[in-house]
């Protein structure tokens, strides 16, 4: 069973669509008022109590697509709380994503008394059990730490009312599906059950098919990266050209993200852009999660500007206004061109994506384009070319460094912590030690709140300092 969701009009409202008054009103209050597509589409046979299949690219508003019914079902059952028994739960690949996600699912659940928490790895376990225990209606978790909960007995899941799936392409590419099994068959049957994906490979039809009862199917956009409102190049560039071209595509005054294929190069270039005068702030799996949290907080807020990330990690990255994106190192595969892609021109924004390809890399990125449905627009730049201000924009000010651009990002001096393969982070205040350098100046990321319809509310904070101590010599 499908619906064709541009059949829905374009007057549709939430409380037209049958959403209860508190939720509407609440969403309201974030400046929320006009449903996205496939808000529209889904929103009648998810309000109804239907298993739904939701498809669409990211930035599409599928986080407030399934947050309205999952919060409305409760509100209706008016079942109550008891202590580790939840009563609805989100599985979602990444801890970025889980806390976005409840940011935005948390106001709703407030208006109509109603409890959220979050459940995943990379930090202690104390609080989550805490809060499980003085019980919880709406849980929104990683498959790997749920898991652990409910070996440990924390967790029971037979009091589970809706069971939401989010981007379970992205959980299947992480090999995460073997783990939703097990967790979905913990779950009662007959009870609501909601997927949503970019694609429908790699598993998850056996998912769609095990676990959803007759759904209702809305695709509201297409998979591909392409669209009206993107606009794709690939720029060739020599290689000892490519750091200059890259400071010079970084250097404009709007959002940008740029994409590496290591940990290591993505730290690296976060610490050189800084080191030019480019606050940059990196994110990926070598990082706490304090860390993760707040240079994510601060690329949100926009104390800081530029973003330097893998793709794991930036699977969780909602943020809206990323005027553009630079696959520094072109993905390995056309599916993590169109996710890396996709973190610009959200909600029907402009945005721009470059692939900087060098001599070895024109047959791949060849294939790469060609496999994702794009036609570039292409040509060979080197540093000072006016495409390259261009696609950057005005140039922002430069901000000197907080330390000695000698020190920063030098790849011939390795910091101990990363040769003894950990990456932690700095406590606040520790900017300035000595040897240390910044991934963002130590002064970025003052509070604030970023809302947006895509489903994102974020309490925005302070950029990591990233500083680290360096090891002296032994003397013995």
């Amino acid at each position: 069973m499908s619906r064709n969701a541009s059949a829905v009009p374009a007057s549709t409202t939430f409380a037209g669509l049958g959403v209860p008054a508190p939720l509407v009103a609440s969403l309201a209050t974030r400046g929320i008022t006009s449903p996205f597509p496939i808000q529209a589409a889904t929103l009648p046979d998810s309000l109804a109590g239907r298993d739904v299949l939701g498809r669409g690219r990211t930035g599409s508003g599928k986080t407030v697509a399934f947050a309205l019914p999952t919060v409305a079902a409760l509100l209706a059952s008016g079942k109550p709380r008891r202590a580790n028994r939840p009563r609805a739960l989100v599985l979602l690949p990444t801890r970025e994503l889980a806390n976005q996600v409840a940011d935005t699912v948390r106001p709703l659940a407030q208006a109509v008394g109603l409890v959220v928490t979050t459940v995943f790895g990379g930090v202690g376990q104390n609080p989550q059990v805490s809060a499980l225990r003085a019980g919880v209606d709406v849980l929104v978790a990683c498959p790997g730490r749920l898991e652990d909960l409910i070996g440990q007995g924390h967790v029971h899941l037979d009091a589970i009312e809706v069971t939401v799936l989010d981007e379970a392409d992205h959980m299947a590419d992480l090999g995460f599906l073997p783990g939703v099994k097990r967790i979905l068959d913990r779950t009662p049957r007959g009870t609501q059950r909601l997927l949503f994906s970019a694609t429908l490979d790699n598993g998850v039809d056996v998912i769609v098919r095990r676990y959803l009862d007759t759904p209702v199917t809305h695709s509201v956009e297409p998979v591909e990266a392409d669209s009206a409102s993107m606009e794709h190049h690939v720029l060739a560039v020599d290689k000892e050209h490519k750091p200059a071209v890259i400071r010079e595509l970084a250097g404009g005054e709007g959002r940008s993200l740029l994409f590496m294929r290591t940990k290591h190069t993505a730290k690296k270039l976060a610490r050189q852009l800084t080191a030019a005068g480019i606050p940059a702030v990196d994110l990926h799996g070598n990082l706490s999660q304090n860390a993760r949290e707040r240079n994510l907080a601060a690329y949100a807020a926009g104390s800081v500007r530029v973003l330097v990330a893998t793709d794991i990690a930036a699977r969780g990255i909602h943020v809206d206004d990323v005027n553009l994106v630079v696959h520094v190192d072109p993905p390995a595969e056309h599916k993590a061109y169109t996710h890396r892609s996709g973190r610009t021109a959200r909600a029907g924004a402009a945005g721009v994506v470059v692939t900087l390809m060098t001599p070895d890399q024109h047959g791949d990125v060849r294939v790469l384009t060609r496999q994702a449905g794009i036609t570039p627009q292409q040509a060979a730049v080197v540093p000072g070319d006016t495409l390259l201000r261009d696609l950057a924009g005005p140039a922002a000010a430069y901000v000197a460094p907080t330390v000695a651009p000698a020190a920063v990002g030098d790849p011939a001096r390795p910091d101990a912590r990363q040769r003894n393969g950990s990456a932690r982070s700095s406590r606040p205040g520790q900017g300035r030690r000595r040897g240390g350098s910044g991934a963002s100046s130590s002064r970025a990321g003052q509070a604030a709140t970023h809302n947006n319809q895509s489903g994102q509310g974020r309490a925005a904070g302070g950029a990591t300092s990233g500083s680290r101590r360096r090891r002296r010599p032994s003397t013995r």
